[in-house]
This record gives C-alpha cells, structure tokens and sequence, in this order.
C-alpha cells in the first residue's frame, strides 16, 4: 500500500511539474499580439523611409496589428541601427535596412554593433540604381566616352557625391577602382546641394539616385549614360548598365532590406519573410515601387545573408583602395 501510495505522490508530483511548466508556454499569446515597431535609422523621405513607409500598411493587414515607422536617424544610420541590435529579440522590433549601415560603415570607421551577428535577415526588399549623369556641356554620351575623356585628362573631372562614405561617393570611387582612371572628388552636405552643382557645372558627373534624377533628366537639364546595377532599371529601361557599357564587375547599388535582431524567433522570421516576399510580389505593389525608381527583390533569409556579406566584403575593398577608412 504504502509503495502504491508513493508511486501515486511520484505521479503527481510529476504531472504538477510537467503543468507548470508547460503553462508558461500555453500562456503565451500568438505572435504578434501588440503592435510592432519597424524602426527606420534615416529621417523621413529618404529611400529607406520610403519604402518602409509603403511596406507598413500591408504588414499591418497581412499581421493583424499596426506596424510603427520608428525613425531614428544620425550617424550614417548607425544610431537607429544600433537600437535595433540591442533591442529585445521578440518580434516586436524590426529594421529596415540600407546598405550604408548594414555593409558600408563597419569599413568606414569602429561601429557599435554587428551587421553580421547582431541580426537576423528576413529579406532583401528593393534595390535603386545610382545614375551617371553629366552635365549636357560635357563632350560624353557614352561610359566608353567619359572613360577616354578622364584617361586623357587625368584629375580633371570632378565628381561630387551627397559626402564622404555614402553610396553616390563610394560609386565614383568604383568606377576609378575598376577602370582605373583619376577623378576628383567633391564631397557635399547633401545629395540636392551636389545635383545643384551639377546643374551649374561647377563639377561635370555625379552618381545619382534614380529618384532625384529621372526628373532633372527627362528636363533636359543632366545627361544620364548608365546605371550602376548589373541589370537594367525599369524605371529607365534606355539606359545600359555600367558593365554593358564596358566596366565589367561594376555594381554599385543602394538596397534596403528587412531585419530583427539576431535571436529573433524562428517563427518570426519565417513569417515575416512569407508575409515580405507576397506583399512585394503584389502587381500593385512592384508598380508603386518601380514608380519610385525602386526594383523589387524579394529574397530568402539565407540569401539575403549571403548578399550582406558579400557586400561588406565589396564595399571594403572599395574603401581600402580609396584610403578612406577613419
């Protein structure tokens, strides 16, 4: 009896033990239960606040909960990038990444935090080619042409980018880079200063965004020769690409992409990248994004991984060659 008495104790012991701590478990609400934040580390109207702006509503539908812009620019994007690295690894906090923070700036100078380890990719949204353009004076309508023009002219041709590290400095630096040619370079505070410039020829080509350029292009005010993708934009489907023009291996894009901090749940991610890659996949969506000079992507998690590394590796090549690193 008694040794029946304490198989009986023994087995409720268990099953009060096997319940307790299940119910945390069981308690937990279905993610998400409360809003989330994405958090964007540019100001607003920038490209990345752009598109997250228009992915939030739609995530806000397809989740069942609102989805929160959370702009924290400063830095190069790495102050709100680094709020998102420290941030709690529940769901609740995403980044819309850019390239600038994401694989540029670790080579740039020291950052507080790890683009590769202290996140977890979800998938690589949109991509927007820079533009070369010339002012209309220049004697150029070809890459193969302003190629010919700066090896005669060595240092001559200055180009100016919105300041030091950003996408439209570091693909002039590329394009000397890979064709090896001597360019000057004509850091501003911003890229509307530069085009300003342009404008006026004070300096002769720029490489810039697709947005800010189509309009000043289509006026007749700037000469566009190429993008800087490997593939053509469908927002300027004319213009040939930088390695159809002759530069092979020159791809110089500005990407965005979406993140959670690294010990993000699996279910999480998984969800989140389903829910990216059918909203981006939308007919109505991909034409909003390409009216805006953005290309579709749409990746796996282990791709987009794949691609951050490769670019950091890229981008410090660039960096190293140009002796910019602080």
């Amino acid at each position: 009896m008694k040794t029946m008495h304490g198989a009986k104790v023994r087995m409720s012991t268990a099953l009060a033990v096997a319940l307790a701590a299940a119910a945390p478990v069981a308690a937990q609400p279905a993610w998400p239960s409360k809003p989330v934040r994405m958090i964007v580390a540019f100001v607003p109207g920038g490209g990345t606040d752009i598109v997250a702006r228009m992915l939030a509503p739609r995530f806000g539908e397809a989740l069942g909960q609102t989805m929160v812009i959370d702009n924290r620019g400063g830095a190069g994007g790495n102050i709100g990038t680094e709020v998102a690295a420290r941030a709690a690894a529940d769901g609740y906090t995403l980044l819309m990444g850019n390239v600038a923070p994401n694989a540029i700036n670790v080579s740039l100078a020291p950052v507080p935090f790890d683009p590769v380890k202290d996140f977890a990719p979800i998938s690589q949204v949109a991509i927007t080619p820079n533009v070369l353009v010339v002012h209309p004076s220049l004697p150029v309508k070809t890459v193969k042409e302003l190629l010919a023009l700066a090896r005669a002219k060595p240092g001559a041709l200055a180009f100016p980018s919105a300041g030091n590290g950003t996408s439209s400095h570091l693909a002039g630096e590329l394009l000397k880079n890979l064709a090896k040619i001597d360019m000057l370079h004509v850091p501003y505070k911003g890229g509307g200063a530069a085009l300003a410039d342009l404008m006026g020829g004070q300096v002769q080509l720029m490489f810039a965004t697709t947005p800010a350029a189509m309009p000043l292009v289509k006026a007749g005010r700037l000469r566009a020769i190429a993008v800087t993708t490997r593939a053509r934009s469908q927002a300027l489907p004319e213009l040939p690409t930088m390695i159809e023009a002759g530069v092979p291996n020159y791809d110089a894009a500005t990407w965005y992409g979406l993140l959670a901090p690294a010990a993000t749940p699996r279910g999480v991610i998984d969800r989140m990248h389903a829910e990216t890659v059918k909203i981006i996949g939308t007919p109505d969506m991909r034409e909003k994004l390409i009216a805006q000079g953005f290309e579709p992507v749409g990746s796996s998690p282990a791709e987009f991984a794949a691609y951050i590394q490769a670019q950091i590796e890229t981008w410090a090549k660039v960096i190293r060659a140009a002796g910019l690193r602080s």
